[in-house]
């Protein structure tokens, strides 16, 4: 969380230093009129840069992987991104609409037009100028799609599967937004940093759009592949799926994640990697019924289907400076934990890992797996089920793993657990870059 908070206020300076470096807010007259322009201005560069990196985060670029700290964090910050443009877009909205009603009303006196500013009297400023009142009322219009567009996505009762369809449209919203700026932004900021930044954002945010509305988003990281055994556990409510992949793999790492489509409306959906990578084209999953479409995989899919596999991403692969490790997973969060203990099963390793499982459905054949790999992997085990054992807070931790101060926490699970295990592992002395935590949400 720290390097998305960080990237996402360096973001939001950034904008502001390039509106404050093109905007003449501070040599202009403090009437109301030049204020209400420049604040368009500024909520203009700000909803509109925050979009196109948005835009481009959706291609999932994993090059940036390592800025942010992983794919789920991309997500986040795209979440972020995508919340902060719907706030500062009603903002630039309200700005917009709300002086004109006001002189409509007679509560003020409508703005002295002096020209100052115009820009120079070229054929192109002539263009645009001709181009404002379409731009004006498209820019409206697509601010009304982007209100609806992303609150659907931010109403996580609304399925998946319509959320996926969509969310796409954001994609040609976004177009209509691009045009709206390129001919609405002040001539003059074309003179300053804030022209040509702000047109090298559009424009990675006009591929992201294209590829998206392509659906060519992750297209040379795909393989697809035949499911060649299933296995359910009633009681967890888990589905685990071994996939034969057909197409080349890149190979992944233990704690890595893939978007799986079984079903093209659906759509893709993020699944962690529940096995090692043996070089021989086998992959599985472990699916848990918490929603609509995830109850009903174990009714709905057979050996034989064809899936596609989007991947590898993700950062949560072990690599803690720290000498010794404790693992917690919490319900289906143990995935990553399971591959990475059939890693370890191979390898002659010495590491001191102690790991953690929690859970409400102790199902005894899913547990003796856990214990058996856990034994070839020696990993110290421990099973705690909730309701019936204390729960696993920060205290107990610590008295169950005297000497944590020399090892780093991976936490996959409820992100509330893991939220309240963090904030209590910091009050204790450990360091925020020792507590790992995947955020398995992506909306």
């Amino acid at each position: 969380m720290k390097k998305i908070k960080i990237t996402y206020v360096t973001i939001l300076v950034v904008l502001t230093l390039l509106w404050l470096t093109a905007d003449p807010v501070f040599s202009q007259s403090y009437a109301f009129f030049a204020v209400r322009s420049s604040l368009i201005n500024y909520t203009g560069i700000i909803g509109m840069g925050v979009m196109s990196i948005a835009m481009i985060l959706a291609l999932r670029p994993v090059f940036l992987e390592a800025v942010t700290g992983g794919l789920d964090k991309s997500y986040r910050l795209h979440k972020w991104l995508g919340i902060t443009g719907l706030v500062i877009s009603i903002i630039h909205w309200l700005w917009a609409k709300v002086p004109k009603w006001m002189v409509g009303w007679g509560w003020i006196a409508p703005p002295v037009r002096s020209g100052k500013g115009a820009g120079p009297k070229s054929e192109i400023f002539q263009l645009f100028q001709e181009q404002r009142g379409l731009a004006e009322t498209v820019g409206e219009w697509a601010f009304y799609a982007v209100v609806i567009l992303v609150s659907i996505a931010l109403i996580k009762k609304f399925p998946y599967k319509h959320f996926f369809q969509t969310h796409r449209l954001l994609a040609i919203v976004y177009l209509f937004l691009v045009f709206h700026s390129v001919i609405l932004i002040p001539f003059y900021y074309w003179d300053n940093a804030a022209g040509p930044f702000m047109l090298l954002l559009m424009l990675g945010g006009t591929v992201g759009a294209i590829v998206s509305l392509f659906r060519k988003v992750g297209v040379h990281r795909k393989a697809i592949g035949e499911i060649s055994t299933l296995e359910y556990f009633t009681d967890n409510r888990v589905l685990k799926i071994d996939i034969k992949l057909k197409d080349q793999w890149r190979g992944h790492q233990t704690g890595q994640f893939a978007f799986v489509t079984f079903d093209k409306n659906e759509g893709a959906h993020p699944f962690t990697i529940s096995s090692s990578w043996k070089n021989d084209g086998n992959i599985s999953f472990m699916v848990k019924g918490i929603g609509d479409y995830t109850n009903t995989l174990p009714d709905t899919l057979k050996t034989g289907d064809l899936a596609c596999v989007e991947g590898p991403y993700g950062q949560f692969m072990f690599k803690g400076k720290q000498p010794k490790q404790i693992w917690i997973g919490g319900g289906i969060g143990v995935t990553p934990f399971i591959a990475r203990l059939q890693k370890l099963a191979t390898e002659n390793h010495d590491r001191e890992i102690h790991m953690f499982y929690s859970t409400r459905s102790p199902q005894e054949d899913f547990i003796k797996k856990i214990h058996d790999l856990a034994q070839k992997a020696r990993v110290k085990l421990q099973v705690i089920v909730s309701g019936k054992d204390p729960q696993l807070d920060a205290n107990r931790l610590c008295d169950l793993v005297p000497d944590w101060q020399s090892a780093d926490i991976w936490f996959c699970g409820p992100a509330g657990f893991g939220t309240s295990l963090r904030k209590n592992m910091l009050a204790k002395g450990l360091s925020p870059d020792d507590f790992h935590q995947e955020l398995f949400d992506m909306r």
